[in-house]
C-alpha cells in the first residue's frame, strides 16, 4: 500500500527531526551562554517550523488517504496524532515562542534559559505525538 508507506515515511521524517531536536540540538545549544543560546535558537526554530509543519500536514494527508483507501483505523489514528502537533503548537508552544522571539539575545534577560528549557519540554510532546503516530501507521501496515 503506497499511501500507507508514504504516510510512514513522512511520519518517520517528522519523528526523526523532532527527536533530534530534543536529544541532540537542544542539549548542545543549552551549553552556550544565554545570548548565544537565544541567537542560535531563533533561526533554527524558524527553519524547523517550516520543515516540521509541512511534514505533519503531508503525513496527515497520506495517513488519511491510506485510511480512506483501506479502512484500517490505525492509519487514521496515526494521521490524527501527527496533525495534533498543529493545535498543540499553536495553543501551547506559540506563547513561549512569542516570548522568546521578543527577547533581544544580548539583553541579558534572565528568562532566556528557563523559557528555552520550557520550550524543550513542550517540544518533547511533539516528539512523543509523532513517535506514537509512526507506531500507529506501522501497525496499520502489518
Amino acid at each position: 500500500m503506497l499511501l500507507g508507506e508514504l504516510a510512514l515515511l513522512s511520519a518517520a521524517l517528522f519523528a526523526g527531526a523532532a527527536s533530534y531536536i530534543n536529544v541532540a540540538e537542544q542539549p548542545a545549544r543549552m551549553m552556550l551562554d544565554d545570548a548565544a543560546l537565544l541567537q542560535q535558537w531563533k533561526p533554527s526554530y524558524k527553519r524547523g517550523f517550516a520543515m516540521q509543519s509541512t511534514l505533519a500536514i503531508i503525513a496527515f494527508l497520506f495517513g488519511s488517504a491510506a485510511w480512506w483507501q483501506s479502512g484500517e483505523l490505525f492509519f487514521l489514528y496515526g494521521a490524527l496524532l501527527l496533525i495534533a502537533n498543529w493545535p498543540f503548537t499553536l495553543m501551547v508552544i506559540m506563547p513561549t515562542n512569542h516570548l522568546l522571539m521578543g527577547i533581544e539575545p544580548s539583553s541579558g534577560d534572565a528568562r532566556i534559559r528557563p523559557l528555552l528549557g520550557k520550550w524543550n519540554i513542550q517540544h518533547g510532546v511533539r516528539t512523543i505525538l509523532s513517535i506514537l503516530g509512526c507506531l500507529c501507521i506501522l501497525i496499520a501496515l502489518q
